[in-house]
């Protein structure tokens, strides 16, 4: 049988490795380096769905592959949802620092420190569009604990865990994260496929 290549929206090998090992065996999953694809895409959406489908849809019209992308957002209730979509670029540029001093500073004095991580993944498959969503509930502690993860890592302590997900081991912060819920969808969906 014929495996499947499904390319992954991403120029990290490591993320593309990570699917690769939980895929079943009739799919090869591949980045963008694999089709040529150079272009840095530009994600410009206005929501977490927008985003994980321009990167799909990007890959679909330009390469005829069957893809999936995906977008992650930090949602904190008392600051209307923001940073969300922009998380990457909350403080302006990509500085993950200046964007949890951001955070900190406009939750200062504030009693509601509810947050949640969002991921979205839109898979396309014979031009057919499937949307993905993994949640994980929490709340923005009020200084930096941990050094191990990325981004907001240091501020967001999931629910029912007394420690961020930066004093996790990866292995326990991908068993309970967004990202790691969406891909399971995903994952589930690509299992029940019989190419």
């Amino acid at each position: 049988m014929t495996k499947i290549d499904l390319v992954f929206a991403t120029n990290n090998p490591h993320k593309v490795a990570e699917v690769q090992s939980k895929v079943n065996g009739n799919f090869n999953i591949i980045g963008l380096a694999d089709i040529g694809c150079t272009e840095d895409i530009v994600e410009d959406g206005a929501t977490l769905e927008e985003n994980a489908s321009i990167k799909s849809r990007y890959v679909f019209r330009n390469y005829s592959k069957n893809c999936f992308g995906d977008d992650t957002g930090l949602e904190i209730e008392a600051l209307n949802n923001e940073p969300g979509v922009y998380s990457a670029r909350y403080a302006g540029g990509r500085d993950s620092e200046k964007n949890i001093d951001l955070v900190l500073e406009k939750l200062k004095g504030t009693a509601n420190r509810k947050a949640r991580f969002r991921t979205v993944i839109s898979l396309i498959i014979d031009g057919q569009e499937n949307l993905f969503e993994g949640i994980v509930n929490g709340y923005i502690t009020t200084e930096r604990s941990g050094v191990a993860g990325f981004g907001y890592d240091p501020i967001f302590k999931p629910e029912g865990y007394d420690v961020t997900f930066a004093e996790m081991s990866m292995e326990d912060k991908n068993r309970i994260s967004h990202r790691g819920r969406a891909m399971e969808k995903l994952l589930n969906f690509l299992e029940e496929m019989k190419p």
